[in-house]
């Protein structure tokens, strides 16, 4: 008998993806192998999604083993994947990943081949189906509103901010519009200046006094002003999150409060050296605010860019801000010239 195909919500975040070695979330879309093991017992191997191996003939999403039990939106998203990749997800199945079966591939890679840098929009409508800690941002194109939560892990996060994975994000404040023309900034040592040994909301000042007017003045010519900043002692100190959370937030607000002016923020918490697909240098922020927070509104590349201070000179901390810059695509500026007062 071969075995069968099966979809479920994960009930626990015991299982880890038997391609990637990631655990799979409680609540997260998984899809396994189910067949006979030796001693005739049931044996399942679960999968994140686009984790899952190919097959050579396509089989209807409805005729996996679970399907109906799916969310209605859920149940959409994964025919549309399943037409989308012409994988067969049953027949042809064995229990072995051997060098004959390749993962299946994201929409955005299917789509664009490896150029993920492209401004076009691809979007899965009302989905929530994702990689749940896969590293791959395809998943970004089946993000759904359901996904996002109040809390960061065990942190409260404040009104009007929200978590989806490893991000926490302030996505609409008032007056702030979609545009085609993005101005992006990171925020320590580019906006602010902060001290690892002061923690605290109010434990920052302006980098550069003619900010405010500099920031008015974009706002007032369209564009939308956009924060990414990197802030790995949120999920770091484990014991005083709450205190992480508080201090990197309030700081934000605060700075949006004096400077007058509505702006986007995209707060990357993974740990240097995880691989996350968020934290700079790599693109996951960018690509969760291009697709799903500027309003389907397609960004043009040419007028848009990027203002940070690490640049990988002598003296940088490190060249996060020019590999992110380069990574979505964007023009770098660095914080000396960009907020030079004008000649």
């Amino acid at each position: 008998m071969p075995p069968k195909i099966l979809v479920e919500y994960a009930k626990s975040a015991r299982a880890t993806c038997k391609k990637c070695g990631n655990t799979i979330d409680k609540g997260c879309v998984r899809l396994g192998i189910a067949s006979k093991a030796a001693g005739g017992f049931d044996m399942t191997r679960w999968y994140h999604l686009h984790c899952f191996p190919s097959q050579s003939e396509v089989v209807s999403a409805e005729n996996i083993n679970g399907f109906t039990l799916l969310k209605a939106f859920d149940q959409e998203a994964l025919k549309a994947l399943v037409a989308e990749f012409g994988k067969n997800l049953g027949s042809s199945v064995t229990g072995n990943e051997d060098s004959q079966h390749k993962p299946v591939k994201s929409i955005t890679e299917e789509m664009c081949g490896d150029d993920q840098r492209s401004s076009k929009k691809l979007k899965v409508e009302h989905t929530s189906l994702e990689s749940c800690g896969h590293n791959d941002v395809g998943f970004l194109d089946m993000f759904s509103s359901s996904e996002l939560r109040s809390r960061y892990k065990d942190a409260i996060l404040p009104p009007k901010w929200k978590a989806f994975q490893t991000v926490i994000f302030l996505g609409q404040e008032d007056g702030l519009e979609a545009s085609e023309k993005i101005a992006a900034f990171d925020f320590d040592g580019c906006l602010v200046r902060t001290s690892v040994r002061k923690v605290g909301a109010d434990a920052w000042s302006l980098h550069y006094s003619s900010i405010p007017e500099k920031l008015q003045s974009y706002y007032n010519k369209g564009y939308k002003l956009v924060i990414f900043t990197n802030e790995s002692n949120i999920d770091r100190w484990k014991n005083s999150r709450q205190k992480a959370v508080d201090s990197k937030l309030g700081r934000l607000e605060g700075f949006i409060k004096r400077v007058k002016v509505p702006m986007q923020v995209f707060v990357a918490c993974g740990i240097e050296g995880t691989g996350d697909a968020f934290r700079k240098p790599k693109s996951g922020m960018w690509r969760l605010m291009e697709r799903h927070f500027n309003s389907e509104i397609v960004i043009d590349m040419e007028q848009s860019f990027y203002v940070g201070d690490a640049a990988g000179r002598i003296n940088d901390h490190s060249d996060a801000d020019i590999g992110f810059a380069k990574d979505v695509g964007l023009k770098f500026l660095l914080p000396e010239d960009f907020f030079a007062p004008e000649a």
